[in-house]
Parts: structure tokens; sequence; C-alpha cells
């Protein structure tokens, strides 16, 4: 991996949250941990040298790789060729932003080193547009790792906890070193694993209105932090009581399905 970022004269971008993995071991675990089979098509978004699209590559049915970068995208092909030709022909490299393509060949897992700087976004969006994804183990900041994989109760437990609860279960599935990566980041990491599961009833959008607005102000009670969204205090508190919910309560005590159930209650008291 050095050798070839020394060819291409290739400085890791901070913007592009470029921090490559390096350590084959970690590599085998990844691949490992994520439970690819050959029945699998495995979507890696920021593929970058290749290092784990060719940790992948041997145990899956095919790697969808999706790189921002055009220098890495048009690489990445001559990599695989050159270091395991044959999967190479498993191979599928797409380039563009992982936040706004529209991924191609219906995969089943995601397994992947996410830049920090989107993994949220990005994760909460293949769930939602790519209804093929059934599973998935990815690298992120490990504050974020955490906030992923919160429960009800925990003083990290927030938006992207309950929206991520929407679409799948997930879990902390073990922690990486800094020195796996080049360069070095500043800050941990973490794997997080995720399984789909059926949604809770009723309308995504309205369910994740009611967790924006019950999150923006996390120290108030439901009846306050929910008034603009309700229209007024006293209108929040009608709906939440509609939901057989707590008006005293906090944001952080509601379950995804508590949410669902709020915003269907707003909708036949509105």
């Amino acid at each position: 991996m050095r050798r070839l970022a020394d060819e291409l004269e290739l400085r890791p971008s901070k913007g592009k949250g470029q921090n490559f993995v390096v350590d084959p071991n970690s590599v085998r675990r990844l691949v490992r941990l994520a439970g690819v089979t050959a029945q699998d098509t495995v979507l890696e978004v920021g593929p970058g040298l290749g290092s784990l699209t060719l940790g992948l590559l041997p145990a899956a049915r095919r790697v969808v790789a999706v790189e921002i970068d055009p220098l890495l995208a048009g690489l990445l092909p001559a990599t695989v060729a050159e270091r395991a030709p044959g999967s190479a022909d498993r191979l599928t490299v797409v380039e563009g932003d992982a936040l706004r393509i529209d991924v191609p060949g219906g995969p089943t897992a995601l397994v992947a080193n996410l830049p920090y700087n989107v993994s949220v976004p990005l994760v909460l969006r293949l769930l939602e547009d790519v209804p093929s994804l059934q599973r998935g183990l990815v690298m992120v900041q490990t504050e974020v790792a955490e906030r992923l994989t919160a429960g009800p109760g925990s003083r990290v437990y927030g938006v992207p906890s309950v929206k991520l609860a929407w679409y799948a279960s997930a879990r902390m599935a073990g922690a990486v070193p800094r020195s796996v990566f080049w360069p070095v980041p500043n800050v941990d990491s973490a794997l997080v694993a995720f399984e789909r599961r059926p949604p809770p009833p009723g309308d995504r959008l309205a369910t994740f209105a009611a967790i924006d607005a019950a999150f923006a102000q996390r120290r108030k009670t439901l009846r306050a932090a929910l008034a603009g969204w309700a229209g007024s205090a006293a209108e929040a508190e009608t709906r939440l009581r509609a939901a057989g919910v707590d008006p005293g309560a906090r944001g952080e005590a509601l379950t995804v399905a508590d949410f669902a159930r709020l915003a269907a209650a707003s909708d036949e008291v509105s």
C-alpha cells in the first residue's frame, strides 16, 4: 500500500477522510467478523488503495467498491489484477459519492472502513435506499460507534442511535488500534455490526421528524422539546399522552417504537 502511494505521489486527504488500513491481520479480522460468504455481494465504500478489497474478494461472490477519488478508483482494478488475478472478474468499481449515487449489483452486505465525517448519514442512506442490504460491519470513529449502538437511557443515546434502530439492530464488534492505519489518525476507531430487521409500524419521515425535535434540546422534557414540532407545549402533551408516553420524560428514554407511535398518534389527533 505504501509503495502504491509513493508511485502515485499520493498524500492522503483529511477532507476525504483518507486513513488507509495497512495491517493485513486487521483486514483478515474484518472479513472474518463480517461473516462474508460466497453468496454475498459485498458493498465496500472508500476502498482507497485496496487492502480490504483484496481481503474481501476471495470470500465474496462479488465486491462493489465505491470510491470518490478518481485516482484511486482508476488504480483499484490494476491493483486487484496484480495481487489477486483470480478474483479480478468479481470486482466492480464505481467512481462517485456513495451518499448520492445509485448503488449497483444488489449488495447484501456492507463491509467498509468508512470516512469519519460521513459515516452516520452514509449508513442511514444505504439502509434506506439499498433494500437488498441485509447486514454490515463498518469501521468508524469510536465516539460514532458508541452513538450508533447506544440504547435508551445511555448518555450517548441520540438521533443516530434511534434512526439506525429504525432499520437494524446494531452492536459494538470490537476496537481497532490506531496503528493499523496510514496515516495514523488522532482518534480511536471501533467496529459496528448491524443486521436489518423490519421497521416499526408507521411513517419513517414523520417518525424521524419527531426524533429530530426531541433531541434538539436534550435537557428539556418532551413536553417542552416537542412544542415547536407540535405547535405548542399543550399540543405536544396531548400527542404524547395519546401515544402513551409520559410528557415529563426526555427523548433519551424513548425507543424507536415509542417515536413511531408518537408520530402515528400525532396524525390521529391533528
